[in-house]
This record gives C-alpha cells, structure tokens and sequence, in this order.
C-alpha cells in the first residue's frame, strides 16, 4: 500500500510540475495546462487518500495539516486557472503563474516532509 500512495504522489508531483513550470515559461495559461492541473490534483487526493489510510486516518502533525492545505489550494488553484480561462481576460492569463508557483512552492512542503519521514531523516 505505501508503494502505490508513494507513486501516486510522484505522479502527482511530475503532472503538477509539468503544468505549472509550462505555464510559467511560456508566460500564459492555456487550456492544456488543466490537464496537468486536476491530473496533479487527482493523483495526488489518491495518493493522499492512501497514506490516510495506511496511518489509520488523517494525523494532526505537521505533515498532516500542510498536506491537507496543499491538496485545499490544488484544488483551488484548478478551479480557479478553469474560470479565469473561461472568462478569457488576457492580463489575468498572462499573470495566473505567479499563483501558480505559490501554490506549487507550497504543495512541496508536505511532499517533502513525507520523502523524509518515509526516509526516517525526519520524525
């Protein structure tokens, strides 16, 4: 079971890093970029659901709460680079990036702290 939540969530990490880093670089959101968005989003709630699972249910601890902050703001971030693509206001395309790397900044913080725990550097 931690093999799957563990390859989830770097499945998770390459779509979420994919689309955002394309963004980022080509300097305005386009419609593919949902692809990775909601693909980080979803197998990163799989691998999330899992590691639950494993620890018997969702933990108060450090890595628990940023991990449940990152998934809240993933999901946010997807809806939100949904609607400012429907609306289609150029400036708002050409600036949502800057949202973009806050959030995956912050997603990474849980990420990382489970690469350590599950390494024991940590914890």
């Amino acid at each position: 079971m931690l093999g799957f939540a563990i390859v989830t969530i770097t499945i998770a990490l390459i779509l979420y890093t994919i689309g955002v880093w394309s963004e980022r670089l080509g300097g305005r959101l386009r419609g593919w970029h949902l692809i990775f968005f909601y693909g980080g989003l979803i197998f990163d709630a799989i691998g999330t659901n899992r590691m639950s699972e494993i620890a018997g249910g969702f933990e108060p601890s450090l890595h628990g709460f940023t991990g449940l902050v990152a998934l809240i703001l993933m999901f946010v971030h997807a809806v939100w680079a949904t609607v400012t693509l429907w609306r289609g206001h150029e400036s708002t395309l050409e600036g949502f990036h800057r949202f973009s790397v806050i959030v995956w900044v912050i997603w990474l913080i849980p990420y990382t702290l489970g690469a350590l725990l599950n390494t024991g550097l940590v914890g």
